[in-house]
């Protein structure tokens, strides 16, 4: 008999309206270590312990195919195997717009080529949030459209050197936009702070738009991602690297609180 798949929240009708509806007295402060930082040998564990004791609202699972980029790291095995030994503990809330998860949240990060391949394949493994390159694809809102329709948020994500404004026509139909502080492929890079001018500028033109940064952000760099508008913060080293990831978490939740959440919702 074939193993079932993992489960994950099904939708409602309601989730078609949610990109329309998102303001930014919506907005959450949101923070998502990326696994690619911890200890690959202790894998489920290591997640475990980010959710339960440092108290991450997310998990952010980087997956490279060793050609978009040329690491190789994740694929869906690992998301449904880390979904079958988690559920029991990753249970924490994740709003995204207005729209209320109450499950493990698996945040996808594609950095892969021909990113349409690996929808079904993630979505059957259990992932919440698909997140492709826009430069992987010149068909973004036919990917949009099939993320959706395997029950997925989506999201796109644009290297360093391209322009934002190239992802305008698509932004209404995202849940989430990753604006890439380093080059993706590695981690460990020193965060680009010249990419606040992206954050800035999606923050302005879409107020209550999920906006999460990724690659370098640590305590020294946070007030700079929150200050430009990022509500959602990915950190790896940061965290898992840190003698304590739980005063970490909580100072750059803070940072996110202070600088951008509040400040956009008066």
């Amino acid at each position: 008999m074939a193993e079932a798949s993992p489960k994950k929240p099904k939708r409602t009708s309601l989730r078609d309206d949610v990109v329309a509806q998102r303001v930014p007295s919506q907005l959450k402060a949101q923070i998502g270590p990326s696994l690619l930082a911890s200890d690959l040998a202790n894998l489920a564990e290591e997640s475990r312990i980010a959710v339960e004791e440092w108290g991450a609202d997310y998990l952010h699972i980087d997956i490279m195919d060793g050609h978009f980029v040329p690491n190789l790291t994740f694929g869906p095995p690992v998301v449904k195997c880390l979904r079958k030994h988690t559920a029991a503990f990753l249970v924490v809330p994740a709003i995204i717009g207005a729209y209320n998860l109450a499950s493990l949240y698996a945040d996808c990060h594609l950095m892969v080529t021909n990113p349409e391949q690996w929808i079904k394949p993630l979505a059957t493994a259990g992932a919440n949030r698909f997140t492709f390159h826009f430069e992987a694809t010149d068909s973004p809102k036919d990917i949009i459209q099939e993320v959706k329709k395997h029950n997925m948020e989506c999201g796109i994500v644009i290297k360093p050197k391209t322009s934002v404004d190239l992802i305008y026509p698509f932004v209404d139909m995202l849940d989430l936009v990753l604006i890439m502080t380093v080059e993706p492929g590695f981690g460990g890079q020193s965060f680009m702070e010249e990419m606040m001018a992206k954050v800035t500028a999606l923050r302005v033109k879409y107020p209550g738009l999920n906006i999460q940064v990724d690659g370098g952000l640590s305590p020294e760099t946070i007030d700079i991602a929150a200050k430009a508008g990022a509500n959602s913060i990915v950190a790896g080293s940061a965290v898992f690297k840190a003698s304590d990831p739980k005063l970490v978490i909580d100072g750059m939740r803070e940072s996110v609180q202070t600088h951008c959440i509040k400040q956009h919702q008066k």
